[in-house]
């Protein structure tokens, strides 16, 4: 196979969007079209006994959310795609900022009814600073919602995007007849019980024929010229370039759940979406076709087969090509590793790959080398950056509620701290272990994880802290640190890696240490410069 030619094939993208606008149901159907999965199980049906794909942790399962990203490849039209299905939960959205970082393009799900909501903005804020292209696609059209045009505003002026539709609804929730495709310009009509299938598509060359009318009567077919009419004054052309660089962004409508309206955004999504971009590292810009290899871990995952302890650690390639049993050096401890089975996702499913290509995502077996950020070349010394840590906003002390299992608590703790799901840190004073995480709802992912997992039990306590600051001293020796750590050292803890932490009880305290201690500097995230 030809290098360049396999780059060209890989698309690599994230769905995000609120909870339960709908991602796991478009991941599901984007599968089907790619023959991945024979008969989609809808995400709340109970009539299907069949689980979503990508949902396979228990706790998501019981309440019909995903907790944590997983990876899903499929191949379509001889392209080969790589799908990030990330949790829309708010509690959870640590863990789908990184999966941002390894992402090349976007589609972003909005629920017709409710529009743009608070989850969504802040998503497409870190996907607007990143410049990564995004398509929209507004889901359930099935159901009654906002009108057309009042939804596309609302985009706009909510996100920030610059949009301009490519496919258009005729009706909308009981009158829904079909969408009208821009891209292509042919009709889709929908018959309301195609769940699982999928359905044809009428060609049409000229709107203005009678033809119309005899389809999908006079009055929507009125409806349908003005409507397109006004989309074409309105809005721009679609134009790829400035979707490419992130200036503009193409809008879908459809429902994923009814299969409807997803094989016209996947066919125009293979087509405009970017295949791997260059990345920045530390010391240099990393193109895609290098023949070097270098990637970087963007997530850990512990146990996801229930029966065996293990972990993987997901690794994004970014250049080269990653081969079995070739050593590659791990940058931050400066050391080889080979690896014997490298895994290539496929929901449940995974397979061990003897070569992997830029845009794929590998997951290797970890013993716990690595860590979330790290980067793994063929030689080269490099550090891809960008994620970092962010600041928890919740925290309790952990307690073991099992003293015959502590070893099993510290290790499982451990290992989920690895992960990436919360933050560990050991107060100076006592050594008591906080766990600081960034929604409440971790906590139970966590005890559940622990007991299920690990089998040891923990309590919680609550600790009262309003934020935790990375503290960065100009110089370690003078007296005014020494004078900050004596004052302040009930409110002092380490985190994992050692770094001090400072725990401020509340916003009051947080401006007057920083007015009190003008050399010690305050962080809310763990990379700072």
């Amino acid at each position: 196979m030809d290098f360049d030619k396999e780059i060209a094939r890989r698309r690599t993208f994230g769905i995000i969007s609120h909870p339960d606008a709908g991602k796991t149901t478009l991941t599901e159907k984007l599968l089907l079209f790619g023959g991945a999965i024979q008969e989609a199980g809808a995400v709340k049906n109970n009539k299907i006994k069949k689980s979503a794909t990508s949902d396979f942790m228990e706790i998501e399962r019981q309440r019909g959310i995903s907790v944590a990203t997983s990876v899903l490849a499929f191949i379509y039209n001889d392209k080969k795609i790589n799908i990030l299905d990330t949790p829309g939960h708010k509690d959870f959205a640590e863990d789908t900022f990184r999966t941002l970082t390894a992402v090349d393009s976007v589609i972003v799900v909005i629920d017709v009814a409710k529009g743009v909501e608070e989850q969504t903005e802040k998503l497409v804020e870190v996907c607007r600073m990143r410049n990564i292209p995004m398509i929209v696609f507004i889901n359930k059209l099935d159901r009654e919602g906002k009108d057309a045009f009042d939804l596309l505003d609302e985009v706009e002026q909510k996100l920030g995007l610059s949009v301009t539709p490519l496919s258009f609804p005729i009706g909308m929730g009981y009158d829904f007849k079909g969408i009208y495709n821009i891209y292509e310009k042919n009709i889709n009509l929908f018959s309301g019980n195609s769940k699982k299938n999928i359905e044809e598509t009428i060609a049409f060359t000229d709107i203005e024929s009678t033809e119309l009318e005899n389809i999908i009567g006079e009055s929507a077919a009125q409806e349908l010229r003005d409507n397109l009419e006004l989309v074409d004054g309105v809005y721009p052309k679609f134009d790829k370039d400035s979707y490419l660089k992130g200036a503009q962004q193409p809008v879908f409508f459809g429902s994923a759940l009814n299969n409807f309206g997803v094989r016209e955004l996947l066919d125009c999504f293979i087509n405009i979406a970017p295949s791997p971009r260059p990345k920045m590292a530390e010391e240099r810009l990393v193109n895609a076709d290098e023949k070097d290899f270098s990637g970087f871990v963007f997530k850990i995952h512990a146990n996801m087969d229930p029966k065996h302890r293990d972990r993987l650690a997901f690794i994004k390639i970014v250049s080269g090509t990653f081969e079995r049993n070739k050593p590659y050096l791990h940058v931050r401890h400066d050391k080889k590793l080979k690896f014997s089975s490298p895994n290539a996702f496929f929901a449940e499913k995974k397979e061990i790959v003897d070569i992997s290509y830029p845009g794929d995502i590998v997951g290797l077996h970890d013993t716990g080398n690595f860590k979330i950020g790290d980067t793994l070349t063929s030689g080269e010394k490099l550090n891809y950056k960008g994620i970092p840590s962010f600041s928890p906003e919740h925290f309790r002390y952990i307690n073991n509620a099992d003293p015959m299992k502590a070893k099993q608590l510290y290790k499982g703790i451990d290992q989920l701290m690895d992960e990436g799901v919360a933050q560990l840190f050991t107060l100076e004073l006592n050594g008591r272990k906080v766990i600081g995480t960034v929604g409440a709802l971790q906590y139970e992912v966590i005890q559940y994880r622990l007991e299920h997992e690990y089998g040891a039990k923990c309590t919680y306590e609550n600790f009262p802290v309003h934020k935790a600051c990375w503290v960065e001293a100009e110089d370690p020796s003078n007296d005014e640190f020494k004078e900050f750590k004596r004052v302040k050292q009930k409110f002092l803890a380490t985190d994992k890696q050692g770094q001090l932490v400072f725990l401020a009880d509340s916003q009051f305290s947080l401006q007057m240490t920083q007015q009190k201690y003008p050399t010690v500097k305050l962080h809310f995230t763990s990379e700072f410069e």
